[in-house]
């Protein structure tokens, strides 16, 4: 599998990395036994880049993921976590649902960017993955600690890259414009951008990037099938995890409908099309069982003809100074 070197870093990523934020019980329960067996499935295939985070599944995500990869030689493979909710213990009967994890709800998140947050953040990380060290570090969602982020969390970050202790540093969020803030005014590696460079929707994410273009940055792109909408486009499916609107729906059925015709699954075509631009060095998906890894694969080894991405253009679904994957041939 492809690898590419995220920004001005040396930390090596797959074209294809491993969200783990399912074998976070993401929505309903994953089993430990399926969630090993889903890291097995993408080791197997060659994915070598993991992202999970202390918020997915409060900590167990870290624990699952640190747990299966556990045994590997530590320098054949890249961890990425984030910082900016802390875990404070709490008593409760209750569960973590209303934040989207089906797991007892043990600890509260707090937000915390400050310099001192982010070292103790990623202490507390490391003793859940039982590793020695993680890859990478990310701001997570500091949409509405912007100030605190950028004065505080950042320089921290910038410190610990400087000692080693880290190997590359950016953001992930889904907010383009803060996004394109932190390439324009730090000296992050990457930015990891969710749900705004798709197949179905680029407007948000030009000013993103550009800037990485224009500074030798790296963009990891995240929800590429934006919420499923992109892996089955019918009634009642969900985009940004709601209802999809009609026209949003009746978008993705027109692209579903060209890619079909050149037979390609949408899915694939939602897959691959954001390793076209010279900015993405990987593509982020998440999985709950080694079969949803395994279909991912296959996805994106789809050959793709260039004659579906001008039908695109011709339709007014991708504009059409876009860049798009080299065209690779039709199926036998």
């Amino acid at each position: 599998m492809r690898t590419t070197a995220l920004g001005g870093s040396t930390v090596p990523v797959t074209e294809l990395a491993f969200g783990a934020a399912a074998i976070g019980n993401l929505f309903r329960p994953v089993t430990d036994e399926a969630a090993a067996a889903t890291v097995d499935a993408a080791w197997d295939a060659g994915v070598r880049a993991f992202d999970t985070a202390p918020h997915y599944g409060l900590g167990l995500s870290e624990r699952r993921l640190g747990a299966a990869l556990r045994g590997r030689p530590r320098d054949t493979y890249v961890v990425s976590t984030k910082v900016g909710r802390l875990l404070a213990p709490q008593d409760t009967d209750g569960d973590d649902l209303a934040n989207g994890f089906a797991v007892p709800a043990t600890h509260r998140r707090l937000w915390d960017f400050s310099a001192d947050g982010v070292l103790r953040s990623l202490e507390a990380s490391l003793d859940r993955l039982g590793l020695d060290r993680v890859d990478i570090a990310l701001l997570h969602d500091p949409d509405d600690h912007a100030e605190q982020a950028f004065q505080e969390a950042y320089p921290a970050l910038e410190r610990l890259r400087d000692e080693g202790v880290v190997g590359a540093i950016g953001v992930g969020m889904n907010h383009a414009p803060l996004l394109a803030r932190f390439l324009r005014d730090t000296d992050i590696d990457l930015v990891l951008l969710a749900g705004r460079y798709t197949l179905l929707e680029q407007e948000g994410s030009a000013e993103v990037l550009r800037e990485a273009v224009a500074r030798g940055r790296s963009v990891v792109v995240g929800g590429v099938f934006n919420s499923g909408l992109l892996t089955d486009p019918r009634p009642g499916a969900t985009y940004d995890y709601l209802p999809a609107p009609q026209p949003v729906l009746e978008r993705a059925l027109r692209l579903k409908s060209v890619t079909e015709r050149h037979g390609v699954p949408l899915r694939a075509a939602a897959l691959l099309f954001p390793l076209g631009h010279p900015a993405v060095a990987s593509v982020l998906t998440g999985a709950r069982s080694a079969d949803e890894v395994r279909d991912t694969v296959a996805m994106l080894r789809q050959p793709v003809p260039a004659g579906l991405w001008d039908e695109l253009r011709a339709e007014g679904l991708l504009p059409h100074d876009m860049p798009v994957p080299a065209p690779s041939e039709e199926s036998p």
